[in-house]
């Protein structure tokens, strides 16, 4: 791999003048181009397994906006859909599995190398992107962190505080940690397929790392985290690779040197001052513009993409999000976030 690319420069620990760019959940339904191939393929995830289509989602916020990177578009939740768990997404509300509370919801999924053939739209949807993207653009690859992925198999759906994984957690912890270790198997499958296929980097999304709490943090973020990267970096020992950490707080700091990643990323609930402080001694920082900026634009929008690159000018940078872009956004604002980002 050569460091050719601005954001795999700045994932191999350079400072850059301009930091490289890219936005959660920039293919989406922000973008008017999005819903309408969206409406082609009929739902959501006929979409992520269609990979002409997916190819074409992930290409169109690259065409309009000039990112640093694309970002494969698919989904955390095709992991359990490959091991077996029923799947489906309902408008408006989001996505719904059937439920592993015990034993014998767990006897019922498939071990971890038996996803490719389920899989197999998804590393098609890559090969196409690397042969696809502009020679500066980097392809990222990424999956959902165990934790994260286990809630949502846990309840059924999203929850707001992530109860029924701790549930679960504190009542049969047996089951609890056997859900844990298949999806840490099956993570590292799934993204050795989505590098081998051409991804340059993945990223490891942990959104509900927050809810853990003392040891639970260790255990159940941190150390999933160490040993996907880990085995990933034994397979792959050049590939660069990213965590999100979601709403850790204290616990991004030693999060590179506890878990081998190369970049942290970080959300909007911390100051770019202090991760600059407490963060980016010890590697590439990701983030942190909250999402509220690409609905409302305008003086502050252009003042705190100012500030974040300032305050984290002194190291290894890659601008974003505090965390993914939402429907209500402008794409106007895109616009603008980028042009302040890379004003002279």
């Amino acid at each position: 791999m050569t460091n050719t690319k601005p954001l795999l420069r700045a994932l191999a620990g350079e400072t850059l003048p301009v930091p490289p760019i890219w936005m959660m959940r920039q293919a989406g339904r922000y973008l008017p181009e999005y819903k309408a191939t969206r409406a082609e393929a009929g739902d959501f995830l006929s979409l992520c397994y269609n990979p002409d289509l997916a190819t074409e989602v992930t290409l169109q916020p690259i065409r309009r906006f000039g990112f640093d990177a694309a970002i494969l578009f698919a989904d955390i939740l095709l992991v359990p859909d490959a091991l077996g768990a029923d799947l489906w997404f309902v408008t408006g509300e989001g996505p719904r599995l059937s439920t592993v509370t015990g034993p014998e919801g767990l006897a019922k999924l498939k071990g971890p190398d038996d996803i490719h053939d389920h899989l197999a739209p998804v590393y098609q949807t890559v090969r196409n992107l690397a042969g696809a993207l502009p020679p500066e653009v980097a392809l990222i690859g990424f999956a959902g962190a165990p934790w994260t992925v286990a809630t949502y198999m846990i309840a059924g759906r999203g929850t707001p505080d992530q109860g029924p994984a701790h549930a679960l957690k504190d009542s049969d912890r047996a089951t609890f940690d056997a859900l844990m270790e298949l999806l840490i198997a099956a993570t590292i499958e799934y993204l050795d397929a989505q590098v081998q296929a051409g991804a340059e980097t993945v990223k490891l999304f942990d959104s509900w790392a927050g809810s853990l709490k003392g040891a639970d943090f260790q255990r159940y973020a941190v150390e999933p985290a160490r040993r996907i990267i880990a085995e990933l970096k034994r397979r792959h020992p050049h590939l660069p690779i990213i965590a999100f950490p979601r709403e850790a707080g204290e616990g991004y700091i030693g999060f590179h040197a506890a878990t081998g990643a190369d970049c942290v990323a970080v959300d909007d609930s911390v100051d770019a001052e202090w991760v600059a402080e407490h963060v980016q001694p010890t590697g590439c920082v990701q983030g942190n513009l909250a999402s509220r900026h690409m609905v409302t634009g305008g003086d502050a929008l252009v003042s705190e993409v100012r500030r974040i690159r300032a305050a984290l000018s002194k190291g290894p940078h890659i601008f974003n999000l505090g965390h993914g872009i939402t429907p209500d956004a402008d794409p106007d604002n895109v616009a603008l976030m980028i042009d302040t980002l890379r004003e002279e």
